[in-house]
């Protein structure tokens, strides 16, 4: 099917995020917030980041003002009625996401193909919620604008008419879009975060510090960030819950949460967001 007007619930960093790329490649976007506020919060964020890249000359100013022209913040589900791909990027939680779809099979259209940007969860059990051949995971990497990857995800009720048209949306966006299975984790998260797990483990174990780690991975792999930088910038909680989720569904013990990761939780270090993670950040 030929996708004109996108939806996407949620006003976070993805939502938002994803509304940008979306406008950009020229879809109409609707995007839904629960809350005015919220929505006009998002819409402002989105003309920032519109003006930094003009300010950096990506940009000019009539194009700005055409992205921003095809974005429209709205709080009531019903106006994307019309929309012919949804994409929900709320809380990873299961429970709220299920509901969410029962809903939006309710008020979208029937040709209507609807996506969940989980990184993790299990999107049969969404798609069982409503419409189960339309249902597929399209999952945006953050921050979405620059990271070129897509997961486009497949569970055993998706058609392939609804692979194809969620693979198409993806190249339209100039993003390089790659098929997995629905399982946990996907293809990144299953590979990323039992290295980053382990990481913890060697830590508490008292294998190498904290700085050595890092250090071993950036000048002996050539990665950017060493793996308890990395925690630290994704949230030690969100990676907790993927770490988690992967177990519960592989019981592989190579899954099983680091205790210093649960404990550095539970004390609310959680990284980045706090200030305090492996790193302090002032």
């Amino acid at each position: 099917m030929t996708v004109k007007r996108v939806g996407i619930v949620g006003s976070g960093i993805m939502g938002s995020g994803i509304a940008e790329v979306a406008a950009k490649a020229g879809f109409e976007v609707s995007l839904r917030s629960r809350q005015q506020s919220s929505a006009d919060k998002m819409m402002a964020g989105l003309e920032k980041s519109l003006g930094k890249q003009v300010d950096k000359g990506k940009l000019d100013a009539a194009e700005r003002d055409a992205v921003v022209g095809r974005v429209r913040a709205v709080t009531d589900l019903g106006e994307l009625a019309e929309c012919d791909l949804v994409i929900e990027s709320i809380v990873e939680d299961l429970a709220v996401k299920k509901h969410l779809f029962n809903e939006l099979d309710r008020v979208c259209n029937d040709a209507a193909v609807l996506a969940t940007n989980t990184s993790t969860l299990p999107v049969v059990e969404m798609a069982m919620e409503s419409r189960p051949d339309r249902v597929c995971g399209i999952h945006f990497f953050n921050p979405a604008p620059m990271m070129p990857l897509v997961e486009v995800v497949h569970c055993i009720t998706t058609s392939d008419e609804t692979v194809e048209t969620a693979r198409t949306f993806a190249e339209s966006c100039g993003k390089n879009p790659v098929l997995v299975r629905d399982q946990a984790g996907f293809i990144v998260n299953a590979l990323l975060f039992p290295y980053l797990n382990n990481a913890v483990k060697l830590l508490d174990a008292g294998v190498a510090s904290r700085d050595d780690i890092d250090a071993a991975m950036k000048g002996g792999c050539n990665f950017p960030m060493g793996p308890l930088e990395l925690l630290d910038l994704v949230g030690l909680d969100t990676s907790l819950a993927i770490i988690e989720a992967l177990y519960a569904e592989f019981r592989d013990p190579n899954y099983a949460p680091a205790p210093l990761l649960r404990r550095m939780v539970s004390a609310e270090r959680l990284g980045r967001k706090t200030r305090h993670g492996f790193y302090d950040y002032g």
